[in-house]
């Protein structure tokens, strides 16, 4: 109805291309992946190969050097066919980057290449048992000893947990200082000390692995410190996360229109008293109400793209769009499933496991609740 503007003609073809990547390699796996809690390793080498890891990242780097609209492309292409369980967007999108704009000369040579190929896979470890979206809470401490940080602490609910060869841990390097004591080290999974806990039962993104991770007396290199000195983490943090919460509402929209359309077709098909669902002036009006809802959000989250590739998303913009992009999400999903029926409570059915998957988008990177006292406070 409203052309979106921002992708041209190449961005499309590249759309196509991750679409049928993803529809080849993924979609007939995503079942048996769910049942494992995490996605095969083979997925992310492969998609390494094509480039759809990590297209930011400069060709000096192994990347190719595209624009963010290339990485929005593929968020929104794996949100819309339901692969919850691909981590690549935080991997791709939110640790290569901390790296590229915060990281020495060396982390970059030795860690970005390997991310982009998909030798390594990164998370980003922030919540912990007693911290989540107040970051100032954090207890994780890493003191410096020398030539090395002793690491200690634990976090949780970190995604791609299972599977990441490189952290970047968020942890304090001086307790006393509060959020001036925070910093951030990119920290590599087999080092001694370093412990992966269980990988956690969800109530939905079943196939993405997401876990405790346990540190004692982790041995980490001052030269992994990420940044110039100590105590720029809760700095670093703020600069990225507008674009984070971008990654979200991108995800949230792409899951709505989905939810929307396999619902058109099922109400079309679906007879109740003898006639298609779609005759029903409720179940008309509901799709009308969501279809207008989806396309605001969708115009509202297209301009924060383009605002983002401007450098001009501001963090309180970043937080009404993550709120309003995941309430909007949520509903569309609650909404969608009882236009299902009882069929829409069944797991086989694509609007199920999206339902189920929808909850989460409201909790994490900042709880709504955050989101809205961030926009409260710019006032």
């Amino acid at each position: 109805m409203i052309p979106r503007t921002v992708f041209d003609a190449d961005l499309e073809g590249f759309r196509d291309s991750v679409r049928k990547f993803l529809e080849q390699e993924a979609a007939p796996y995503h079942d048996q992946w769910e049942k494992d809690g995490q996605v095969s390793r083979e997925l992310w080498q492969k998609a390494g190969e094509l480039g759809f890891l990590c297209p930011t990242m400069p060709e000096e780097y192994g990347g190719v050097g595209a624009d963010f609209r290339y990485s929005a492309v593929v968020i929104e292409e794996i949100s819309r066919a339901g692969l919850s369980g691909i981590g690549w967007g935080l991997h791709s999108d939110i640790v290569a980057p901390y790296i590229l704009n915060y990281g020495s000369e060396e982390q970059k040579q030795k860690y970005l290449p390997k991310l982009v190929s998909g030798e390594m896979i990164g998370a980003i470890a922030m919540t912990e048992p007693g911290a989540g979206s107040d970051l100032q809470g954090v207890k994780t401490t890493a003191i410096k000893n020398g030539e090395h940080y002793t690491l200690n602490g634990s976090k949780t609910f970190i995604t791609n947990g299972q599977l990441a060869d490189l952290v970047i841990v968020v942890a304090k390097t001086d307790p006393k200082e509060g959020a001036k004591g925070t910093s951030l080290l990119l920290v590599e999974t087999a080092w001694e000390g370093f412990e992966k806990g269980q990988n956690l039962n969800k109530v939905g993104m079943k196939a993405q692995d997401t876990s405790e991770l346990f540190f004692q007396d982790v041995k980490v290199p001052v030269e992994n410190l990420l940044g110039s000195m100590e105590g720029q983490g809760f700095f670093q943090l703020m600069q990225e996360l507008p674009a984070e919460r971008l990654q979200v509402a991108l995800a949230a929209v792409a899951a709505a229109e989905a939810a929307w359309q396999w619902t058109l077709d099922y109400v079309k098909e679906r007879k109740a008293f003898g006639k298609p669902v779609i005759a029903f002036q409720n179940t008309r009006f509901k799709l009308a109400e969501l279809k207008a809802e989806i396309t605001a959000a969708r115009v509202f989250t297209d301009r924060c793209l383009e605002l983002h590739l401007e450098k001009k998303l501001d963090i309180p913009t970043a937080a009404m769009l993550k709120q309003h992009t995941t309430d909007l999400q949520c509903k569309v999903m609650d909404e969608c499933v009882q236009l299902h029926g009882g069929y829409g409570y069944m797991w086989e059915y694509p609007i199920a496991r999206a339902w189920a998957d929808s909850r989460v988008q409201r909790i994490y990177a900042g709880t709504n609740e955050i989101m809205k006292e961030i926009v409260a406070r710019s006032f």
